[in-house]
């Protein structure tokens, strides 16, 4: 789902904010000729006013041209990289590549804006506009995913950098998520190992949803596969302290009557004492 976080702020030029010397313009009339002189099929390079150059980059946004947007905000940081306008410049250019899902560009440009802004008010946006970058772009559990490791570290960045801001609280439900994500795919990897008796590679992969994500949805599922890749192995004892695990935490689970009819072989008894003390058997 798009995330469309809020756009930084907008601001226009005023020419009469910025003076231009007549050298300036003659010597960008000079290069023009010579480019053409030289036949460059190329578009000549034609130094233009910074107000000229931002505001035809803000007319572009608010046309929702986002790539020319992006690309003219490109061009006033590379006429007037000394200029003010060229610190906004960069992280309008962010944004813009950011709504064309030019996730790369976008990336670039917010870090850029970091290396060289990292006292700006606007520094935890770029942080946070990176993370969005990498969130939208994880993919499903049967593929790869550096993508949402590289997700997960932008988003506890945020976190870690500015706990207290707005972009830290919408950080943390995505690192949940994240996490989450994280934990299926290691399921995934799991049930195909038990599915092919290499349970000893599917204990691993069980364990670490166990031990590294237990906050998330999978920790359950996990136990139960845990527990039936141990009873497939004849290890009963490691099974029954897994089984005695997930009906303590997860009482009310699907996985706790599975669990225990696997390792009992007997149905989870209905009388309200019983449930409560059964895992004492073992």
């Amino acid at each position: 789902m798009r995330q469309n976080p809020t756009m930084p702020m907008l601001h226009r030029l005023d020419s009469s904010r910025l003076v231009f010397t007549a050298r300036r313009l003659a010597v960008a009339m000079l290069l023009t000729l010579v480019v053409a002189a030289c036949g460059n099929k190329e578009a000549p390079y034609v130094e233009r006013p910074v107000e000229d150059l931002y505001n035809n980059a803000m007319n572009a946004m608010a046309a929702q041209e986002w790539e020319a947007a992006a690309k003219g905000f490109d061009e006033v940081e590379r006429q007037h990289p000394y200029s003010v306008w060229a610190n906004k410049a960069q992280l309008m250019a962010a944004y813009s590549y950011y709504q064309k899902n030019m996730y790369s560009e976008a990336i670039s440009a917010a870090d850029r804006f970091i290396q060289l802004h990292p006292g700006s008010k606007e520094t935890p946006y770029a942080y946070y506009l990176t993370a969005v970058c990498y969130y939208e772009q994880i993919t499903d559990v049967g593929r790869d995913q550096k993508i949402t490791q590289q997700a997960l570290g932008a988003l506890e960045e945020v976190v870690r950098r500015y706990p207290n801001s707005e972009y830290a609280r919408d950080a943390r439900l995505k690192i949940d998520l994240t996490r989450d994500h994280l934990a299926g795919k290691e399921m995934t990897i799991g049930r195909y190992y038990l599915r092919n008796n290499q349970q000893i590679a599917a204990i691993n992969r069980f364990k670490t949803v166990i031990e590294k994500f237990q906050t998330t949805t999978h920790v359950p599922e996990a136990l139960h596969r845990l527990a039936e890749a141990y009873m497939s192995l004849g290890i009963l004892d490691e099974a029954q302290n897994v089984a005695a695990v997930l009906g303590y935490n997860y009482p009310g689970s699907e996985w706790y009557v599975d669990t225990y009819t696997l390792v009992t072989g007997q149905e989870v008894p209905t009388a309200s004492s019983e449930k409560k003390s059964w895992w004492n058997i073992f």
